[in-house]
């Protein structure tokens, strides 16, 4: 039966991929992209993986969409038709396609215990995370315990790539007048004369930050954690910015504020590696926090989770903003 589902969905997945690239309405393709990401999250979730379907629902069909709503405020609503097929794309696409599918017969069965996923380490997380950390959720403590040094790599890279798209953003070319700040934001205004969506949007908003919070601080006992919280707080912002219009997001969330708290995010999971060190363990070994080993383990996951969420948050809603309240020339 499980596998009749995910059939079925990965049969939805394809039909809402082919009819995002045949939209030529590109709020309509944005809409086939936003079903594509709930399609993909609901096959994670048919196949056990929890964690990765919530940060799909809510980095794929939440984020992204937010973001391509606020692209297409600053840009036509058709998609301009190209005249010429371009074959070898197509060819070298056809190519991929014929090679993944026959690798897919290569593969263990699903919910085959024998699988090499089930040999390798995975026994080992399972069987000691209740000894060493004590909390349900094994993938929390695998990713901001076991592997913390990769997480913090992670937060590390979206911290990077937020002051990279923030500077890319805000460069100004010579020689050219910007719109006034006034014109900009008639622009940018969101969807005011729509009342069923502002309505509708105003009622969703706080439910989102409540889960939002939810997923921060109850991922160790259920699946969520940092990246899921941090982007369900920015889809938050991103929907007031399109709802009310993305100035006044910009406002309510000032970029100099956001760096900060950016910056206080990363820097906060690194502090608790640095004071672990200080205690006289290694970097990021919680043990030493407490007198009791597993109570370290579970203050110091809640710190570094906390600074995940808090950089995810603020460089996705400074994205945000930037891209949205970018002047035309």
């Amino acid at each position: 039966m499980i596998a009749l589902i995910g059939l079925i969905t990965l049969t939805l997945v394809a039909v809402a991929a082919i009819a995002t690239v045949m939209a030529t309405n590109l709020f309509v393709a944005s809409m086939w992209f936003g079903i594509f990401s709930l399609l993909m999250a609901s096959n994670f979730f048919i196949l056990d993986a929890a964690d990765v379907a919530l940060t799909e629902a809510a980095v794929g069909a939440g984020v992204s969409t937010v973001l391509f709503m606020g692209a297409l405020a600053l840009t036509g609503e058709k998609e301009a038709i190209r005249s010429r097929v371009s074959w070898f794309p197509m060819a070298v696409l056809g190519v991929l396609a014929l090679a993944l599918f026959v690798a897919t017969f290569q593969q263990p069965m699903l919910g085959d215990p024998m699988a090499p996923v089930h040999q390798h380490v995975a026994p080992w997380y399972l069987e000691q995370t209740p000894k060493l950390i004590n909390i349900p959720n094994v993938v929390t403590a695998i990713l901001a315990s076991f592997r913390g040094y990769d997480t913090l790599g992670e937060v590390i890279v979206i911290f990077t790539a937020g002051i990279g798209v923030l500077s890319v953003l805000s460069f100004k070319p010579k020689g050219r007048q910007s719109v006034s700040s006034e014109a900009l934001a008639a622009k940018v205004r969101g969807v005011q004369h729509h009342s069923i969506l502002r309505v509708v949007g105003k009622l969703v908003i706080p439910l989102l930050m409540l889960f939002a919070l939810v997923v921060q601080f109850h991922g160790k006992y259920t699946p969520g954690g940092g990246f899921s919280a941090g982007a369900l707080f920015a889809a938050a912002v991103m929907l007031y910015g399109i709802l009310e219009g993305a100035d006044r997001s910009a406002k309510a969330m000032p970029e100099k504020v956001m760096l900060r708290l950016a910056v206080f995010g990363a820097t906060l999971y690194t502090s608790v590696g640095l004071v672990c060190m200080l205690l006289g363990g290694a970097f990021l070994d919680y043990n030493v926090l407490w007198p009791d080993p597993v109570v370290g383990q579970y203050f110091g996951i809640l710190l570094v989770e906390f600074g995940v969420g808090l950089t995810v948050t603020t460089v996705l809603v400074m994205v945000f903003n930037a891209f949205a309240n970018r002047p035309t020339y």
